[in-house]
């Protein structure tokens, strides 16, 4: 199921043993288009310090309670390492945190999280417990600090997603909105649509463009670039927050736009892909 981001903003962040904060914003990354940590204001209980949750440690989310519940204790969270949230992470502070929490870096593998789909993939002891298992752990262990090695410099490509909200999109001739919010997916936390408003431009209607439909993200400028013309973004079909988005209605996108979507997606019919 796919989820506003606007709608996840507030959702209860709890530990083992009680509760951490709430949900303030998200980070995601704009060379694959996926949620890599919730910021978490954590109130009273630290004094309003901010934290970075990654989605690796979701457990149990309790969506008609708006909870997330993450397989961490308070006094993990207590405890972790410092990052300003109000300016850019960088690949050293991602292993600082990653490192402290036991996770392998996700980076430099086929899948949207290291070798796969799913961020608990990477949680410690999700491999089977087969014979050969310990072998197996180190040799990953090893192969993760080589990967944090060569890629200690990289652009670790994060963005605010309330930061990107607001920016104007561009079509090939025009002006034609701009980005309201984002659809991530519930399980991988893959950001499958930007959610574009139409309404200050020609009094129009939201409606939802992929990550694949964008030519460019100029961050200086804060556009969004995608070769649609106006006229096509006119009468794409619309999107109503109060209504469930089922894949009945992404289909009927699709085959709108005669487009794939998200670069992790494969479900789509080869016709409209």
């Amino acid at each position: 199921m796919l989820r506003h981001t606007k709608d996840l903003e507030h959702y209860t962040i709890r530990a083992t043993d009680g509760q951490i904060g709430k949900v303030k914003d998200f980070y995601f990354d704009d060379d694959v288009w996926v949620i890599r940590y919730f910021v978490v204001d954590t109130g009273a209980w630290l004094s309003g310090r901010k934290v970075l949750i990654s989605p690796i440690s979701v457990d149990h989310p309790d969506w008609e309670q708006y909870t997330l519940s993450v397989s961490l204790t308070k006094e993990q969270v207590r405890h972790s390492p410092d990052i300003d949230t109000d300016k850019p992470v960088s690949r050293q502070h991602e292993e600082t945190v990653l490192s402290y929490y036991g996770y392998p870096g996700y980076w430099g593998g086929v899948g949207l999280w290291g070798a796969g789909l799913y961020p608990y993939g990477l949680t410690p002891g999700y491999a089977d417990d087969g014979p050969g298992r310990h072998k197996r752990e180190q040799e990953l262990e090893a192969e993760v600090r080589d990967e944090q090695r060569r890629h200690r410099n990289d652009d670790p490509h994060l963005r605010s997603c309330k930061a990107v909200a607001g920016y104007n999109i561009h079509a090939t001739d025009g002006e034609i909105g701009h980005v309201s919010g984002f659809l991530v997916d519930e399980e991988t936390w893959a950001v499958r649509y930007l959610v574009i408003d139409t309404s200050n431009w020609w009094g129009g209607h939201k409606t939802l463009i992929a990550p694949l439909w964008i030519k460019d993200v100029n961050w200086s400028d804060q556009t969004v670039v995608i070769e649609l013309s106006r006229a096509v973004i006119k009468g794409a079909p619309a999107y109503d927050p109060a209504v469930p988005w089922s894949r009945e209605h992404e289909l009927g996108l699709h085959r709108y736009y005669l487009r794939g979507g998200h670069p992790a997606d494969r479900e789509l019919p080869e016709s409209i892909v």
